[in-house]
């Protein structure tokens, strides 16, 4: 109930922000100021017709009124209020959505506070890290560009309609002949002006792929198989063909940095080339008629593992929906160099994930699958597919890395993947309880906590040891 009623103070707090009095917005909705002033105060439902006359009205998205929005700004502010400075004003569940209900904008001021105040501390760890050797060259306040894309694509829930209308046209207008989509690319190009020469590794001396400007010649380096050299020629169509559409949408606001712009462009960029290697509806057909068997789609489209598990993502066409998927990539550390939910599970912004996510038990098993049915701490259930990815080098004396990619889905839709089959999704037994971090997670008996959990004060018996130094304990 108090996720569903968070319209009314949206809409007071949108009509104060746009000077309007009750009487006067009212009088424009054609309703009575009464009947508005019941809206404001949640005790009245805000009808479709009347919110299409509210979004004109006050020029607004609708999508800043959607529940999705609400429920993402409470859980980052549980989360920055997860943080132990706030454990003296005992923050509750409650107030955090109220605050958020009622206030909107000045919980994002708080959001906005906290994420300058995590800038500055980690700005000063930087700069006392480096100063006893003299080198200032890491010390940088701002935020960071990969959390602010990672925030946009988000935002636009991993869809961009109009990169997916160029990548269609592509087709069209090249006469691309799936069986040699390679050929099609590099003629699509020449007509753009651009000449593809595939070269030694050591000519691109560490890249993999260069575009001069001046001469308008793609270096593309031997290294790179017959599915990433697609990827690269589409990457570089999208570039010079999409460039309008890539400048407009890295406008956004809330990118605060030409660094986070520049990020923006190019993971914009990457998204074109997936829609290109995989057209949203043969991709989506395929999807649902292989459900979802990542190998066997990449094996069909040509596409490496990654590229399909993020193309999955981006099928949130309105009429024409795959699965709502989230996705996470983690390194051996478990540092989240990429994140995206559709499927409500939440991440965390500003802290660590909860180490019983199957993305981490996979670098155990390398290169094998690991399901894993997991349940958050508010009773969602999540089922989970992950493995690990490797990044091949240029030859023997190139570095690897690996990394560890995990993509899942409600467990209501767990049954339209082919993971699932063998899998009792209505088992107690094989649920595995997770968190989102620990300093959110209520779970006490659970033996790899890291932190105490913000609902509960820490509570140290030294003659007792519970299953992890957090966990409750009886005795004297």
């Amino acid at each position: 109930m108090r996720d569903a009623a968070h319209l009314g103070a949206k809409v007071r707090s949108l009509r104060r922000q746009r000077g309007l009095t009750q009487a006067h917005l009212a009088e424009r909705l054609g309703i009575s100021a009464s009947y508005l002033n019941l809206i404001e105060h949640n005790r009245r439902s805000l009808s479709a017709p009347l919110l299409i006359k509210l979004a004109d009205i006050l020029d607004l998205d609708l999508k800043a009124l959607s529940a999705e929005n609400h429920a993402r700004s409470v859980a980052d502010l549980m989360e920055v209020f997860g943080d132990p400075i706030f454990d003296a004003h005992d923050v509750t569940n409650a107030e955090v959505h109220d605050l958020c209900a009622a206030t909107p904008n000045a919980g994002r001021a708080v959001l906005t506070l906290y994420q300058a105040y995590r800038a500055a501390r980690e700005a000063a760890d930087t700069l006392a890290a480096t100063l006893s050797d003299g080198d200032l060259s890491g010390f940088d306040s701002s935020h960071l560009p990969t959390e602010e894309v990672s925030e946009l694509v988000q935002r636009h829930m991993n869809h961009f309609a109009e990169l997916e209308e160029g990548a269609e046209a592509i087709w069209r207008e090249a006469r691309i002949d799936r069986d040699d989509l390679y050929a099609g690319l590099v003629r699509y190009l020449a007509e753009l002006g651009v000449q593809v020469r595939v070269v030694r590794a050591a000519e691109l001396q560490g890249a993999v792929r260069r575009y001069d400007e001046e001469s308008k010649v793609l270096s593309l380096s031997e290294v790179l198989r017959r599915g990433s050299r697609n990827f690269q020629l589409a990457y570089q169509i999208g570039l010079l063909t999409m460039a309008g559409v890539l400048d407009r949408i890295a406008a956004d606001r809330h990118l605060t940095s030409e660094s986070s712009r520049a990020l923006a462009r190019v993971a914009l960029a990457n998204y074109f080339a997936a829609a290109v290697l995989m057209p949203y509806g043969p991709f989506l057909e395929a999807a649902r008629s292989e459900r979802y068997d990542i190998d066997l789609l990449g094996h069909r489209f040509r596409t490496s593992f990654e590229q399909t598990c993020h193309r999955l993502t981006t099928l949130r066409r309105p009429g024409a929906e795959g699965v709502p998927l989230h996705l996470v990539r983690v390194d051996i550390a478990g540092n989240i160099s990429k994140r995206f939910s559709a499927s409500g599970l939440r991440f965390a912004r500003f802290s660590g994930a909860c180490p019983r996510w199957n993305v981490f038990e996979a670098f155990t098993t390398p290169g094998l699958f690991r399901t894993q049915l997991s349940r958050m701490p508010d009773g969602a259930t999540f089922f989970w597919v992950a493995r690990t990815v490797n990044r091949e080098g240029a030859g023997y004396h190139a570095p690897r890395s690996v990394l560890a990619l995990a993509i899942g889905c409600e467990a209501s839709r767990a049954k339209e993947l082919v993971y699932a089959d063998g899998v009792d999704l209505e088992s107690r037994e094989a649920v595995v309880p997770v968190g989102v971090t620990c300093r959110l997670c209520e779970r006490m008996d659970c033996e790899q906590r890291a932190f105490p959990p913000l609902q509960h004060p820490l509570n140290v018996n030294a003659n007792v040891r519970g299953v992890s130094f957090y966990a409750p304990v009886r005795g004297p």
